[in-house]
């Protein structure tokens, strides 16, 4: 096991990692392969622009792989419903939380891993502002949020721990 600190991820995002890895090794790497060692064939290399590109394209794909084998290796799976049996009403990874804001309004968001972050869909980093903030409170506690608009107070008003579907990892290539 290595040395790093842990990624901690719900199962969606950690299938999602090994399919993108898996399409890379096997598919998208052997085929960009192919079309640089074709490209390379034909000739003078400096000013064959198909080789100088797929050369770069196979960097990033090889970036792409190092980067998800090592948050693979380095992940800590944490499935939301198995976390809420130990959670004692305070939120941890994997929580829906309902908050409701200084003017009533009710707004839900749930605690994931870095690479899962999506602020439209509601789904936030536990080391973002808010996912921190949010972190072993419990239902009724106030807390407060530094955000680009200042800051805002919110009171738990609801905690859940359910499956988090269809998370969308951020690709780099």
């Amino acid at each position: 096991m290595s040395t790093e600190l842990k990624i901690y991820m719900t199962p969606d995002c950690a299938e999602q990692m090994r399919k993108e890895l898996k399409e890379l090794l096997y598919v998208k790497r052997p085929d960009t392969v192919r079309r640089v060692a074709d490209a390379a064939a034909e000739g003078d290399r400096s000013e064959n622009a198909e080789y100088i590109y797929g050369k770069r394209h196979l960097r990033k794909i090889d970036s792409r792989i190092h980067f998800l084998t090592k948050r693979i290796e380095n992940a800590m799976v944490v499935d939301p419903v198995a976390q809420g049996k130990t959670a004692a009403g305070r939120v941890l990874f994997g929580a829906t939380v309902t908050v409701e804001d200084q003017e009533g309004e009710e707004k839900v968001f749930r605690i994931v891993g870095i690479d899962e972050y999506n602020g439209a869909r509601g789904l936030v980093s536990w080391k973002s502002p808010i996912g921190s903030a949010l972190m072993r409170k419990e239902v009724g506690d106030l807390v407060t949020v530094k955000t680009p608009a200042g800051l805002k107070e919110f009171e738990i008003i609801d905690i859940v721990y359910t499956p988090i579907d269809g998370v969308e990892i951020i690709s780099r290539i």
